[in-house]
């Protein structure tokens, strides 16, 4: 018996009225530059009808095998703002009409996507702050607060995270990526909201549509920007379309449950065979993720449009699109094309978890690697999981060379040549999904390691929730350790770390120094835009410049458990006839001597001037 999701209702007999439960998108705006659209309207053998419009004007539809669906292509440019009458007929008698809103645009902040020049906030909303008890339960979803469960909801919402604002401004940051926010009605574990079960409604326990968008004119309003992590590969088998599929290849489906074997290099492998080809984009990521059939193009349209929804609704400025190499690689050119025909600039980071950087740049548009097979997928953005995997480890192994210590971070830009577009990576240390770094790095010295690196390589850096303040948690114990919760972010909370004064002293010696280096970062633009320089390691150090025509930044670090002395002759390329120093972590100026002695385990991140 096939692994059958789908369900179709057969009558015999025809009710007196058709009941339309659900019209999506639920509204739309003229002057976009696709004007037609495509509305799936969903209620009880809705096949059985036609459509007209405003009563004058046939229309016409499209039936799949599920007689609960229709889809009605509609052109907007023939119709000004206002609200379309629709009536649904049969043998010339009106059984039940709707109205259809096209909205006036609303003119968009002129705040651009993010870039190099950002520094990401990624939070889960469930785990960071609670500003409103009323909607940690809601009636229409099952899973109920229960804050002593590590996998369970424990009422972080929308208003909490507007709440906090005034804490994400003063660290620094210029960017949020909050892990979804739209509706997850698992029964349990569904605080992490990646098995959607509505992706036009935000989860009620997070707050409402409204609460979404005030937060982004929230951020907006201090000049920071609001990124929307975006699932194309799967929703929760509760989504109710899943319940009751249009179609039967709405999603994939096998003899049996297959699981994705999670090989995503498969795509750029050139003797990859089509089993594993097809286990990959189509077994589903686990047994409560139904996996979605891109190639379907009713869903394909249903996707563009609702990312663009969002984007239009919310006012958004960007996306981190989940899992993204699990998807089937040519509709989601289709996807990304869409949406930057609308919004040229719209920047969107594809989540892909390979450790090679030949692999991971195949995805970047216009990658040489990815053209040598007649590929281009579009995607501006990856996520550069292979630098993720040298900060992880080179700091555990002092005193090495060759393969180890700073020659794991030296190696890895080396291979830097093999993106398009270097700048326009994110990078990051740990995220909601990893060992957090405090765990694997207790000390405070390597914290300030990581971090001096993090800021001042290439690319957009990101850091994770509660790290700036020294929160730990162990990927072994599972998921809910690394997902604690933010201290302060609950009225009962012993402590409140979003305050200076309920820091505790540890608390403060990190996030001050957080604090420092983003808003040293946020004034230099050979961090942002510059090129690199760098030297092979000597002695696990590892010195290399990121400079423009008017800036420089030297950044030297020493991962040697001894001190260390440089001869700055040794770098007179990079050093480039500066003879003024301003190290940024200590705060000390100095005039550069010939000599520049390194204390063991320290990052300097030296400007330099004339």
């Amino acid at each position: 018996m096939k692994f059958f999701l789908y369900f179709i209702i057969f009558v015999t007999s025809f009710s007196n009225f058709a009941q339309i439960e659900k019209v999506e998108p639920p509204f739309w705006w003229e002057g976009m530059q696709e004007s037609k659209i495509q509305l799936m309207l969903y209620g009880k053998n809705l096949s059985q009808y036609d459509l007209e419009l405003d009563s004058s004007k046939r229309i016409n539809v499209s039936r799949v095998e599920n007689p609960n669906y229709l889809f009605v292509d509609l052109d907007l440019s023939e119709h000004l703002a206002g609200k379309l009458k629709f009536n649904l007929i049969k043998q010339g008698k009106i059984f039940s009409s709707f109205n259809f809103e096209i909205k006036n645009r609303e003119r968009r902040e002129n705040i651009p996507s993010f870039n190099s020049s950002d520094v990401i906030y990624l939070l889960m909303p469930d785990r960071f702050s609670n500003g409103d008890f009323s909607n940690d339960s809601d009636p229409s979803v099952i899973e109920q607060p229960n804050r002593n469960n590590k996998d369970g909801r424990h009422g972080g919402d929308i208003k909490g995270i507007i709440n906090q604002l005034d804490y994400l401004e003063e660290l620094g940051v210029t960017a949020l990526w909050s892990t979804p926010m739209c509706e997850d009605n698992d029964p349990e574990i569904s605080y992490h909201t990646y098995a959607q079960s509505d992706v036009y409604r935000i989860d009620p326990r997070f707050g409402t549509n409204k609460d979404y968008r005030s937060l982004a004119d929230a951020l907006h309003k201090r000049k920071m920007k609001l990124i929307m992590d975006y699932v194309t590969n799967h929703w929760g088998i509760e989504h109710w379309m899943i319940k009751d599929l249009p179609a039967p290849d709405w999603i994939h489906q096998f003899d049996k449950y297959t699981n994705t074997n999670h090989r995503k290099e498969i795509h750029s492998d050139p003797y990859a065979s089509e089993i594993d080809q097809k286990e990959l984009i189509q077994g589903w990521f686990v047994p409560t993720m139904a996996d979605l059939n891109q190639s379907n193009p009713y869903l394909l349209k249903y996707l563009i449009q609702n990312a663009i929804w969002w984007i239009e609704y919310a006012q958004i400025d960007g996306f981190r699109v989940d899992t993204y190499p699990y998807n089937n690689s040519q509709p989601m050119i289709s996807w990304i094309e869409s949406i930057r025909n609308q919004y040229p600039d719209f920047n969107i980071v594809g989540e892909g978890w390979m450790h090679n950087s030949i692999h991971l740049s195949f995805w970047q548009e216009k990658s040489p690697i990815a053209a040598i097979q007649n590929f281009d997928s579009k995607l501006p953005s990856v996520m550069d999981f292979a630098l993720n995997d040298a900060l992880v480890k080179m700091f555990k192994e002092n005193n090495s060379n060759w393969e180890q210590g700073t020659t794991r971070l030296y190696k890895n830009l080396q291979n830097d040549f093999l993106y398009p577009d270097i700048n326009n990576v994110v990078i990051f240390a740990e995220n909601h999904d990893t060992n957090r770094i405090n765990d694997y790095y207790p000390e405070f010295k390597n914290y300030k390691q990581i971090l001096s690196v993090l800021m001042t390589l290439r690319g957009i850096p990101q850091i994770y929730y509660g790290s700036e303040i020294g929160m730990t948690g162990k990927k072994e114990v599972g998921d809910g350790d690394i997902r604690r919760d933010f201290p302060g972010g609950w009225p009962t909370d012993r402590q409140n770390a979003f305050s200076e004064k309920g820091r505790t002293s540890r608390q403060s010696k990190y996030f001050n120094f957080t604090k420092k280096l983003i808003q040293w970062r946020k004034t230099n633009e050979a961090i942002h835009i510059g090129k690199t320089l760098h030297y092979v390691p000597r002695e696990d150090v590892y010195v290399y410049f990121r400079y423009t025509d008017n800036e420089r930044v030297m950044v030297v670090v020493n991962n040697n458990l001894k001190d260390q002395k440089i001869y700055l002759k040794n770098y007179s390329q990079g050093i480039s006839g500066r003879t003024k120093a301003y190290e940024v972590n200590s705060g000390n100026s100095f005039k550069l001597p010939e000599i520049l002695n390194i204390p063991s385990e320290t990052t300097l991140i030296i400007e330099l001037t004339l």
